[in-house]
């Protein structure tokens, strides 16, 4: 991270804060230092409002207005490690939300390509604090099911919402040896499957499940 944005302050306490929250997720399981030391670079406190600032740090989604929430950092950590991040993947994600998982992702040096279907949210990116810090960003107002065909092929796709089922115009968009990570619906369980899919050459897919987690609904259409 080049600089910080004006009219927002990163404490010696914050950064304290951080460096906890990343020896926490150590412990949970995560081991990718790539995805930890982004998740100990990026001031998550700068996503949330001013009243969420002195447990910014706690392992905890918050909600961020229009139904939607900020992904619990395990969450966040998980998905991007199971994304397998290289510099200068093109990705894709799902529902934009607070920015700080298309942040994150972006830190880690991807071309981050992030659709938000609820435009009140979608409409915050024009004040984006990291604008002139992360240039490989790129905001669309749209329908996550429908993807950007414009721009893909894409190395990785994420999805940060529950899918009720894997959208077949984003795996079309994914190159063959591309990776999807995303939450699936289990009817049975009444949470969500954690599942990322290899695009084969041929065009097959190849699915891996992983532990059951709890997320918004990915919803079609735009909001």
């Amino acid at each position: 991270m080049k600089h910080e944005p004006k009219k927002h302050i990163d404490t010696y306490q914050h950064k304290g804060l951080r460096l906890q929250l990343t020896n926490i997720l150590k412990e949970k399981g995560i081991t990718d230092q790539r995805v930890l030391n982004a998740i100990n670079t990026v001031p998550r406190h700068f996503f949330l409002d001013s009243a969420f600032d002195k447990i910014a740090y706690e392992d905890k989604a918050f909600p961020i207005g229009e139904g939607q929430t900020i992904s619990q950092p395990y969450t966040v950590a998980f998905q991007t490690e199971l994304l397998q991040v290289k510099r200068n993947d093109k990705v894709l994600e799902i529902g934009t939300g607070s920015m700080y998982q298309s942040t994150i992702l972006a830190e880690m040096g991807a071309k981050v390509y992030t659709i938000e279907r609820q435009k009140n949210l979608y409409k915050q990116h024009e004040n984006y604090l990291f604008k002139d810090v992360y240039l490989n960003m790129k905001f669309f107002y749209g329908d996550g099911f429908k993807g950007q065909p414009s721009f893909a092929p894409f190395d990785k796709i994420l999805i940060t919402a529950a899918a009720p089922f894997i959208p077949p115009k984003l795996i079309e968009q994914l190159r063959p040896g591309g990776l999807m990570v995303l939450p699936l619906d289990d009817e049975e369980t009444g949470f969500q499957r954690m599942l990322r899919i290899t695009k084969k050459p041929d065009g097959t897919l190849a699915e891996e499940s992983f532990h059951n987690f709890s997320f918004v609904p990915m919803l079609v259409g735009k909001s």
